[in-house]
């Protein structure tokens, strides 16, 4: 098709016939949400594939970075990077928390353990990290450096659903980690979110927090939100839940072929494989050397666009440029070199479960042929 538009993503749906009679045994339960059926049974099937020992669901991914800090009791300043969606600071500000920017590490684009020490101050409470891309941070030396300080440590894995190192869920790092599910994410409940903890305790008081802070029908033990996921696309997110795996795959087989054609093309790089780690393959970022490449990013980006391959700068700008953080110190780009620098090559070329070979070839005959 000659006006074919090639997206950045395409989101996973589950079969509408697979779907059906689960619409239809919600439609007779007559039980839409509040901890129904479905939710209950997806709580448990995402705690069994991810192996963690307890999951809350939220109706979206910022929610739980919300009640994360709550259920934490984290205040003052909280270290984190400034390479991200808004989300995982904008979850900072309505909490009332200071975020503190440093810089990243630029092979993985994560948060540079080397920097976090010198940000840290007497108001410091917590470090907040972001697996971006779904490339694990570097949990170890981050956990030192939480334990030698008494610092809470949140990982934002909006990015990291399934991923292990070693075999071991990386949702397990920290204190607490949240995911999104939305449409956009590699698994995803239209939009939804979860909260993984450690224990018993912590789950119920997640709990309470996302349901107005309700304990029983008469008690409410604090000032909670409204973060509950509904039946239907907890329904929606079974049903995706028995497909994830075979989708995961596929992101693997295009991410080969996109690397296999431009290993060799001056002026492009891009990520490989981390030893160790099963990757989910969430987004296909490469890194413009405009000198080498002899066109910019914004060059790149806007001629795929002219051809109808939707490319995302992504994360640009950096969330530290935008009006309500510029004004920190730790903001100042001076203090970030190596986030300015990749926020300004970046693109990430299209990627999911249904990307035939010649769209494939189509993204790569556009940056290969200049």
């Amino acid at each position: 098709m000659e006006n074919k538009v090639i997206t950045v993503t395409s989101p996973l749906l589950p079969s509408l016939e697979d779907f059906i009679p689960y619409l239809k045994d919600i439609w007779n339960r007559k039980w839409l949400t509040n901890n129904g059926y479905y939710h209950k049974e997806l709580e448990k099937a995402l705690c069994e594939y991810l192996k963690v020992p307890y999951v809350s669901l939220f109706t979206n991914g910022t929610l739980p970075l919300m009640c994360a800090l709550q259920a934490l009791r984290i205040t003052g300043e909280v270290i984190t990077t400034p390479y991200s969606f808004v989300a995982t600071t904008h979850s900072l500000w309505w909490n009332g928390i200071k975020p503190v920017f440093v810089d990243i590490n630029p092979v993985t684009c994560n948060i540079d353990p080397d920097k976090i020490e010198a940000a840290i101050t007497p108001k410091t409470t917590a470090i907040m990290p972001v697996h971006v891309y779904g490339k694990p941070c570097d949990t170890v030396r981050i956990q030192e450096i939480a334990d030698k300080y008494g610092l809470k440590v949140i990982y934002d894995a909006a990015h990291a659903f399934g991923v292990e190192v070693n075999g071991k869920s990386i949702l397990e790092a920290g204190d607490m980690s949240t995911l999104s599910f939305h449409a956009t994410k590699v698994y995803n409940t239209i939009e939804g979110g979860a909260l993984i903890c450690k224990d018993e305790k912590t789950k119920r008081r997640i709990d309470y927090l996302k349901n107005f802070g309700f304990a029983d029908e008469t008690t409410i033990v604090a000032p909670g939100i409204n973060g509950k996921m509904d039946e239907v696309r907890s329904a929606y997110g079974l049903l995706n839940l028995k497909q994830v795996d075979a989708v995961i795959e596929s992101r693997h087989r295009t991410a080969v072929k996109y690397r296999e054609a431009l290993r060799g093309v001056e002026g492009i790089s891009f990520m490989e494989d981390m030893p160790g780690v099963r990757h989910n393959y969430s987004y296909f970022p490469i890194f413009i050397d405009a000198e080498k490449y002899g066109m910019t990013r914004d060059e790149l980006y806007f001629k795929m666009k002219r051809q109808n391959v939707l490319g995302r700068r992504y994360f640009y700008p950096l969330i530290s440029e935008f009006s309500a953080y510029r004004g920190l110190e730790s903001a100042q780009p001076e203090n970030l070199p190596v986030a300015s620098k990749v926020a300004d090559s970046v693109i990430c070329l299209p990627m999911y479960h249904n990307l035939n070979d010649s769209d494939i070839q189509a993204v790569l005959d556009i940056i290969i042929c200049r």
